[in-house]
């Protein structure tokens, strides 16, 4: 028997996200107050795509947009594909910036397909195909789980915890003009690290598990990293820069994800200025993660671990 597909439109919101975060190289996660908003109906002949906002004019608006691959992505896992959808979406999410445009299309777009039919995936599949989708988990984890999570990947898939965020944890993004790859980003580092750097990396990553749920005082060492911003600093010398500015402020500044936008934990000095190359923001961390209309109430009550945990 096919599919069932729901006649209203599905709206979903899906928040930036902040990877790395530091020493957690591909590994850790924050979702951020910056959203973009995404919408879908079932129509009779083929798959389109509006957008407005950051990407408008160069994103695809036909089935090579991402939203749309994994749409039909999560369509095949459900068993059958409509005819077509009309997809609009409102961006501000900056794009190949390091905070998650890419995450929150492919989740945007999982949650979309979820929402269109009246038979459900589960959370666990659902990042297990965002990840798949994406090429690793750490920033599809937050984007879908809202607040801090830790991703990691086994042989059945990815799988995420996500820790509600301490009082007092008060990002700040510095988003520079120019756009970075990750491509580039990944081709800088080495194949290999000292073992010291990979024993200072483990110690404070699990430190910085616990700044950012239980004692932020403790974020400026925290977020101290040997594995890879260091590599990429000369591909992103304005980010690497500002960075070392910030922390010789004693600011807990680190890359966003591949960069080149820079993340500080807060308080900032009042008199800090980035220069005319930077917009700065300041922002929360989003808790809920990517909601859909159809499931907020479910959503909001779900168990802070359910994506991944083994019953």
């Amino acid at each position: 028997m096919g599919l069932t597909f729901v006649s209203e439109p599905v709206r979903v919101r899906t928040p930036a996200t902040s990877a790395n975060l530091g020493p957690g190289f591909d590994t850790l996660g924050l979702a951020l107050t910056l959203y973009d908003d995404l919408s879908a109906r079932v129509t009779g002949d083929r798959f389109t795509v509006s957008v407005t906002g950051e990407g408008a004019g160069e994103l695809p608006g036909d089935e090579s947009h991402l939203v749309v691959r994994a749409m039909l992505r999560t369509f095949d896992e459900l068993g059958g594909r409509p005819a077509g959808v009309a997809v609009e979406c409102v961006n501000r999410i900056p794009q190949a910036r390091g905070l998650g445009s890419s995450s929150a299309a492919i989740v945007g777009g999982v949650q979309l397909a979820r929402g269109l039919v009246q038979e459900q995936i589960s959370d666990e599949d659902a990042l297990r195909i965002a990840a798949e989708l994406e090429g690793h988990p750490d920033n599809v984890a937050p984007c879908l789980l809202g607040g801090f999570t830790i991703a990691w990947t086994e042989a059945s898939g990815s799988r995420a915890v996500r820790l509600a965020v301490a009082e007092g944890v008060r990002p700040t993004i510095f988003v520079p003009q120019e756009r970075g790859l990750t491509s580039t980003a990944r081709a800088a580092l080495p194949p290999s690290v000292p073992h010291a750097d990979a024993s200072f990396n483990a110690g404070r990553s699990a430190l910085l598990v616990h700044a950012l749920t239980a004692e932020p005082d403790l974020l400026f060492a925290a977020t101290e990293d040997r594995l890879h911003q260091g590599y990429r600093a000369e591909a992103m010398p304005g980010t690497a820069s500002l960075v070392a500015s910030l922390r010789s402020l004693g600011v807990a500044a680190v890359v966003s994800g591949a960069g080149p936008t820079v993340l500080a934990f807060g308080p900032l000095p009042a008199d800090f200025h980035p220069g005319t190359a930077w917009r700065a923001e300041a922002l929360g961390v989003d808790a809920t993660g990517a909601l859909a209309g159809w499931s907020m109430v479910e959503h909001a009550e779900r168990d802070p671990v359910a994506a991944g945990r083994k019953s």
